[in-house]
């Protein structure tokens, strides 16, 4: 097969494939083969460049993916995560002030839970509040809801 036909050069396949691989990436979770896309990228620039080996090819792919994944991935992955999620005030608003309605009793000692919003949830409280009774939330822990009764 002749390496120096138009749609058969290294740079040419070594940019195929960073392309295949980073649209694999967006149907990925992980933020892990992005960097193995680059680093096909990295190749197909340097064999436009520069008439190299398949195996230096090869390793200039391995080295410079790695290289990538290593010193960018945890940078990415926060740059990524700070936008999608919201911070913990914002979805503390959500549920300070808000009503609930006691599913299964509450009491100092034992969580119970609170119907808010069509899901049920855990449910802590000082004082003992029984099923049925509608009460306020007044704080969060994890997946906890902190409830006082309505007066």
């Amino acid at each position: 097969m002749d390496s120096s036909n138009g749609w058969m050069t290294p740079q040419v396949i070594w940019f195929a494939v960073g392309f295949i691989l980073l649209v694999i990436e967006f149907t990925t979770p992980g933020v892990i083969i992005l960097f193995f896309g680059a680093g096909a990228w990295i190749v197909a620039l340097v064999c436009l460049f520069f008439d190299i080996p398949l195996n230096v090819q090869l390793l200039i792919f391995i080295v410079s993916s790695v290289l990538l994944l290593v010193t960018l991935r945890k940078w990415l992955k926060q740059v990524f995560q700070l936008q999608a999620k919201p911070s913990a005030s914002e979805e503390l608003k959500e549920f300070i002030g808000q009503r609930a309605i006691v599913s299964r009793e509450i009491s100092p000692k034992f969580k119970g839970k609170v119907e808010f919003h069509g899901s049920y949830w855990d449910a802590a409280a000082d004082r003992t509040i029984g099923v049925g009774e509608p009460v306020e939330i007044v704080g969060k822990n994890n997946i906890t809801l902190i409830v006082k009764p309505l007066e």
